[in-house]
């Protein structure tokens, strides 16, 4: 199988609140828009994608109808100080702390309306007891 595209559909009861969360916070805008599903495309990177779907829609087939849970999306980010800042100017609350990890983040956590936790990253060079981890043409620097 050769993929062509990837990314995340989240399944919402809110679909227009959820689209205004992402375009407002993560400057994504939309491609397609109706009230049961939102496409949207990153204003910076039209390689980053995400849906939204009305999680009771009949597309869905009946056993996996619901909401989203038990989900984390990560946004790598060249600057996360300054979108850390700019989110928290907004008023949404920070769950994880803006911090650097030994395992090669600076990262901070959010959640979307839904639940969603949102991980915000910026690979750092990781310390010693991690760079064995990772292969060799993935070690952030």
């Amino acid at each position: 199988m050769r993929t062509t595209s990837y990314y995340p559909v989240l399944m919402t009861g809110d679909v227009a609140g959820t689209a205004a969360f992402y375009i407002e916070h993560f400057r994504f805008e939309p491609l397609f828009q109706s009230d049961w599903y939102v496409h949207l495309r990153s204003a910076e990177d039209r390689r980053v994608n995400l849906g939204i779907v009305d999680g009771d829609h009949e597309t869905i087939p009946q056993e996996g109808r619901g909401r989203a849970s038990g989900l984390l999306i990560n946004f790598e980010v060249k600057d996360v100080d300054a979108v850390h800042d700019r989110l928290l100017a907004a008023g949404l609350p920070i769950l994880r702390s803006l911090r650097d990890e030994e395992f090669g983040q600076r990262h901070f956590i959010i959640r979307d309306p839904n639940g969603v936790l949102i991980d915000v990253i910026k690979p750092i060079p990781p310390s010693q007891a991690f760079l064995a981890h990772y292969a060799p043409e993935a070690v952030p620097v």
